[in-house]
């Protein structure tokens, strides 16, 4: 086969080979996957619209964490879809730009995460280390700054790679070995040797040094809360607790999948691990947040509170203007 007829190959679709099980295997995960989903996408839309609604959620931690929902939403939509409908089909393909389009997207929300998770554990180090500081180093422009840089260095630091990707010649088979279009599966048969080092260069540097930023933020808030000589100090740990452990997960999960060597793993554990963290991840963090933190747990009960007290003056009203 000729180059221009195995690129008009890939143009024209390619096959999802991962998914190709038994069919009450492909049943089982299309249950599970279709259950997931809707809990993932209500679970942050409820984090978004019970901190909009309350004002004593308005402050910085709660907008980081509203944008992290975001990011969520987003990024559960730009992968799940495409898998459910694969499940269901014969095909299990996708055209080559519609995978070109995935992989940007998987790639730029998924470090806009992590970036937006740095942050998370800076505002705690401020909060907790630094508290009568904290209104002026985290202002709302603090704030607002934070997150669009967040937003744009996710944008920029995926479009390089995949540009350069994109200029490469690609050959058959057009089977892609994988759930989704990530990268490492869409290399074409060219030499990828630059394209990478540069995918491990920028996922090294940008994975370890928020790692680092987040580590430290955390040791100088585990070091305070020890020096302080009560209770109270630990009453400041819900949160904290609860960042630490979505960092744990995340970083975890990254580090493996894209800094640590191939040698050694198979790439069906890979596979398995990338799955787990974007489908599974992204439903834990609504209900480790919300879970773990009692000011927003508080939030639905005060509302229903209100409507009682509402619904009971105005029945109280209607009573004395039938007694008048």
């Amino acid at each position: 086969m000729s180059d221009t007829n195995r690129n008009v190959s890939w143009l024209l679709g390619l096959s999802f080979i991962a998914l190709n099980w038994e069919a009450p295997m492909e049943l089982l995960v299309f249950m599970l996957l279709l259950t997931i989903f809707p809990l993932t996408l209500m679970g942050n839309m409820a984090i978004i619209t019970v901190v909009y609604v309350d004002l004593r959620l308005h402050t910085p931690m709660y907008y980081f964490l509203c944008n992290l929902s975001l990011l969520e939403i987003l990024f559960v939509l730009s992968i799940t879809p495409k898998m459910l409908e694969n499940l269901l089909s014969q095909a299990k393909a996708i055209f080559f730009w519609g995978c070109i389009t995935q992989c940007y997207f998987y790639f730029f929300l998924g470090t806009a995460d992590f970036i937006l998770i740095a942050i998370m554990a800076f505002d705690r180090y401020v909060a907790i280390c630094h508290p009568l500081h904290y209104p002026v180093i985290m202002s709302g422009h603090v704030c607002v700054f934070l997150v669009m840089g967040c937003w744009l260095v996710g944008f920029l630091s995926t479009l390089c790679p995949l540009i350069l990707l994109c200029q490469l010649p690609f050959c058959g088979p057009n089977v892609i070995n994988h759930f989704f279009c990530d990268y490492a599966p869409l290399l074409s048969c060219a030499d990828t040797s630059l394209l990478e080092f540069i995918e491990f260069s920028l996922s090294s540097m940008v994975l370890l040094s928020l790692l680092m930023l987040t580590v430290v933020s955390y040791l100088y808030i585990i070091a305070t809360i020890l020096s302080i000589p009560s209770t109270t100090g630990w009453k400041k740990t819900s949160t904290s607790t609860s960042h630490i452990t979505v960092t744990s997960v995340f970083y975890g999960s990254a580090i493996f999948m894209y800094v640590v060597p191939n040698k050694g793993f198979s790439f069906g554990l890979k596979k398995m691990v990338t799955l787990q963290t974007a489908i599974v991840t992204h439903l834990l963090n609504p209900f480790i947040y919300t879970l773990r933190n009692q000011m927003v747990k508080e939030v639905p009960r005060d509302t229903v509170k209100r409507k009682r007290i509402l619904s009971n003056t105005l029945w109280q009203k209607r009573l004395v203007i039938f007694s008048i």
